[in-house]
Order: C-alpha cells, then structure tokens, then sequence
C-alpha cells in the first residue's frame, strides 16, 4: 500500500517533466500525464480518493517545476 503513495508522489510529476522535455510544451505533457491518469483510475489500478489526491499534487509540482525548468532553459541561451 505504501510503494503506491511513494509512486503516486514522484511518478506523475516526473512524467510531466519528461513529455515537456519531448514535446516542448508543458500543457500539451500536463494533458498526456493526466489521461494515463485517468486510464489508470478507469482500470482499476488507482482506486482509493487520496491516491487521486496525492496524484493531483504530483502533476501540480511537476507542471511548477517544468515551468521553472523552460524558463532556465531559455534565459540561458
């Protein structure tokens, strides 16, 4: 029960930051990370309301932490 909270909190976030480093648009990675999301909780596999709680503020931290990463990216070059 424990390893689905733990991948429930890193998870989501990092599959937001890695579809804005592949399609170079955070909204279009918020959008992909939410449907595997939403197949998962239709699946089965997510089925209690904090899981989705905590998936929620995962996508959150990772669409933060992409927008910081795209703003360092650009003003480096």
């Amino acid at each position: 029960m424990a390893i689905e909270y733990v991948s429930a909190l890193i998870l989501p976030g990092l599959l937001v930051l890695l579809f804005t480093r592949v399609t170079y648009n955070r909204l279009i990675a918020l959008a992909l990370t939410v449907g595997l999301i939403a197949a998962s909780v239709y699946k089965g596999y997510t089925n209690t309301f904090p899981l989705i709680v905590v998936d929620a503020f995962s996508l959150t931290a990772g669409f933060w932490l992409a927008a910081k990463m795209k703003t360092r990216v650009f003003t480096r070059t």
